[in-house]
């Protein structure tokens, strides 16, 4: 440094300044084109467990819970990666009252696919019928980072939140009065 006039920039600090908006612009586009496939879970390679599922959709559509979970399962025995399987399992379970079973599922599919939109919405669904609203609210606010408070996973929950928790069921065995035996003399 001469007479307090700062040193030339280095060739270095050029180049980082010349490319550094384009740089900048990339990495956004890269960013956006990475988070439109948030929540779409991979198809799997094997027309069988592709076929499997959709028979197990189709039932489940028609009400035969039990049956369509059948289905699910057989695809994940022909492909234990297939995170298709994993939500569509999730959305039976809950399609049965099993709400612990269905949160299962979905942590599966996450542990796959830990930006899974659709498995965050469900387990956030999930945890609101069994009364864990502010555990859902998070899934919540994560999904709405990942994709926006626009797409269908993030209105889904938000409607699901809105609504509250299920109605406790109570079992006749849980209300039956218990006889009581007492002397009148």
């Amino acid at each position: 440094m001469t007479g307090g006039q700062p040193a030339l920039p280095s060739r270095s600090m050029e180049l980082l300044m010349r490319y550094y908006p384009a740089a900048l612009a990339l990495s956004a586009l890269v960013a956006v084109t990475a988070s439109v496939s948030h929540g779409a879970a991979p198809d799997s390679q094997d027309p069988r467990a592709r076929a499997l599922l959709a028979e197990g959709r189709a039932v489940l559509a028609q009400g035969k819970a039990s049956e369509a979970a059948d289905a699910f399962e057989a695809a994940l025995a022909v492909d234990p990666a297939y995170i298709a399987a994993y939500l569509a399992l999730g959305d039976s379970a809950r399609a049965e009252g099993l709400q612990g079973k269905a949160i299962h599922y979905y942590r599966e599919a996450l542990e796959r696919d830990p930006d899974n939109v659709v498995a965050l919405s469900g387990e956030g669904g999930a945890m609101v019928e069994k009364g864990a609203v502010e555990k859902a609210r998070k899934n919540l606010a994560r999904i709405e980072n990942l994709c926006g408070k626009s797409c269908a996973p993030a209105q889904q929950l938000a409607a699901m939140i809105a609504r509250g928790p299920m109605p406790r069921v109570i079992s006749a065995e849980a209300v039956q009065a218990k006889p009581v035996i007492t002397s009148t003399n």
